[in-house]
C-alpha cells in the first residue's frame, strides 16, 4: 500500500479533527480515487470492492436497517415519500437497499467502474468528482448521506456548508460515518505492539475525525446532531492478542467474529440491543466507526 511521508497530522483551528497537511489537490484526490482505490494498489486495503460487499451482504443489510429505522424515526414519513442522496455512493449497495424500501435514489461517484455498475441497476447514478456536491440541477434531497467518504476530502467544512446550503432540504436528515479514529482502544493497541500508527494513510485518509470533533463541525455547518452510533470496536482483537494489523489472514478471521456477533444478535430478534450498544459505545467515543444523525436546522 502506497503511503506518502511527506505530510503532518494538525487539528482543525475551529473543530479539531486531525488533517494532513499539506493537502492533496481536488484533481489529485479524483485521480486517486478513478484509478488506484478499486483496482489499483489499494484494492486489496480496503473494504469497498463489491464482491466484498456481496460477501457480507447479510451483515449490511443489518447496519442499512437499522439506518432506515432512524430515518423513519427521525423523519416519520414513509419510504415511498423519500428522495435519498449518497455522496461517494461506490457500488450503490447501500442505494440498492434502499430503493427496494421504496426510496428514489441518487448517487455520485469519482470511480467509472463503480458508476456503470450501479446505473446498470436502474439507479440514478453520476460519475464526477467531488468539487461540487450539486450534481444534480440544483435538486435537494430528504436524506443526503456520506458513508466513509469525509476522511477521504480535501475540505470536509466546505463540503457539510455546500451540503446544507444546497443540497439537503431544510429540517432533512444527514447520515455521516467516518472512522473513529485515534480512539483510546486503538492508541492502547498500537502502544501494546509498538507499531506506527496504521490508520494514518494518506492519500486515501486526509481526516481523522471523533465522535465529539465530528459533531462540532456539523453544529458549525448548521446542523443539529444528538444521535451517535458506533460499530463493533474491532481494536478488541488486538487487545485480546490477535495482531490483525500485519496480517491478512488473522484481520478476515476477526472481521468474520464480528459479522457473526451481529448475524447471531439479529437472528435472534435482538436489534435494538445491537443498537443501544453501539450507541452506548459511541458516547464512549469507541468503536471502529462512529455513524452521526443529523437534521438540518
Amino acid at each position: 500500500m502506497k503511503n506518502n511521508c511527506d505530510y503532518s497530522l494538525q487539528p482543525h483551528e475551529k473543530y479539531g479533527f486531525l488533517q494532513v497537511k499539506p493537502t492533496p489537490s481536488v484533481e489529485e484526490i479524483n485521480r486517486f480515487y478513478a484509478n488506484e482505490f478499486y483496482s489499483g494498489d489499494y484494492k486489496n486495503f480496503n473494504n469497498s470492492s463489491l464482491d466484498v460487499q456481496l460477501a457480507d451482504q447479510k451483515f449490511w443489510e443489518g447496519t442499512w436497517n437499522d439506518q432506515a429505522k432512524v430515518i423513519q424515526e427521525q423523519l416519520a414519513r414513509p419510504f415511498a415519500d423519500l428522495e435519498i442522496l449518497d455522496v461517494g455512493c461506490g457500488w450503490a449497495q447501500a442505494l440498492l437497499h434502499f430503493k427496494r424500501l421504496g426510496a428514489s435514489c441518487y448517487g455520485f461517484d469519482p470511480a467509472i467502474e463503480a458508476v456503470e455498475y450501479g446505473i446498470s441497476q436502474d439507479l440514478n447514478i453520476k460519475h464526477c468528482g467531488v468539487e461540487s456536491m450539486d450534481v444534480f440541477g440544483g435538486k435537494k434531497f430528504d436524506v443526503v448521506m456520506l458513508n466513509n467518504v469525509l476522511e477521504h476530502l480535501a475540505e470536509p467544512v466546505s463540503v457539510m456548508t455546500e451540503i446544507r446550503q444546497s443540497v439537503l432540504k431544510d429540517g432533512g436528515l444527514l447520515i455521516v460515518t467516518v472512522p473513529n479514529e485515534f480512539n483510546k482502544f486503538q492508541v492502547a493497541a498500537q502502544r501494546l505492539y509498538d507499531l506506527e500508527p496504521w490508520w494514518v494513510t494518506p492519500p486515501a485518509h486526509l481526516n481523522y475525525f471523533s465522535k465529539s470533533s465530528l459533531q462540532a463541525m456539523l453544529s458549525g455547518c448548521g446542523f443539529h446532531s444528538e444521535l451517535a452510533v458506533a460499530s463493533f470496536p474491532l481494536e478488541l482483537f488486538l487487545l485480546m492478542g490477535d495482531n490483525y494489523v500485519n496480517d491478512r489472514d488473522i484481520g478476515k478471521a476477526c472481521h468474520a467474529k464480528r459479522v457473526q456477533f451481529e448475524l447471531n444478535l439479529r437472528q435472534l430478534g435482538e436489534d435494538d440491543t445491537i443498537l443501544q450498544f453501539y450507541r452506548a459505545l459511541a458516547d464512549a467515543n469507541l468503536g471502529r466507526q462512529i455513524t452521526c444523525y443529523a437534521k438540518a436546522i
